[in-house]
């Protein structure tokens, strides 16, 4: 008798989080966004980004970002939002841009019970480890690429990480 391995169904919710969330944590969303896709993953995650401050809410991402993302077929598509307590809830995977958006974070966790949940977006490179990926806001064109390097190279390490935890 033949034996039929029916797919789990998961959804894994992935949120990328930055100061104003019209950079770094947009772009997050974009780059992962398109690996899933490439890989056919598109049903297994739900994707956001957010921001750790309110400055630029319901806004697009930077036209100078979305210029550079465009250019490596990266669309940035959301609008900025702040980061919610919720958020700590409801997302398993919880990817801070910088050492202070990490502790932004985890400020509102008051009870040390999601803090398992909350990493730095470089953990996951081999070539950038332990690095922040910087803001480009008040930077030029290579600081906008800088930060598409490093995100495409954190992104794919975070996936092939989730891919093997969870069986994808």
């Amino acid at each position: 008798m033949e034996h039929i391995r029916t797919a789990r169904q998961i959804m894994i919710n992935v949120l990328f989080v930055c100061l104003g969330n019209i950079c770094r944590s947009p772009s997050g969303e974009g780059v992962f966004k398109a690996l899933i896709k490439k890989e056919g993953l598109e049903k297994a995650f739900f994707v956001d980004s957010a921001g750790t401050s309110a400055f630029h809410v319901g806004e697009s991402a930077d036209s100078r970002m979305r210029k550079h993302a465009v250019q490596r077929e990266i669309n940035l598509t959301s609008l900025s939002r702040k980061f919610t307590t919720n958020d700590l809830i409801k997302f398993d995977y919880i990817m801070a841009m910088d050492r202070d958006n990490y502790s932004d974070i985890l400020v509102q966790d008051k009870h040390d019970k999601f803090n398992n949940k909350v990493f730095m977006m470089t953990n996951y490179s081999s070539l950038y480890y332990n690095k922040e990926i910087p803001d480009p806001y008040y930077g030029g064109d290579k600081g906008f690429e800088k930060v598409l390097d490093m995100l495409q190279e954190s992104c794919i390490g975070l996936l092939e990480m989730i891919k093997i935890t969870h069986e994808l």
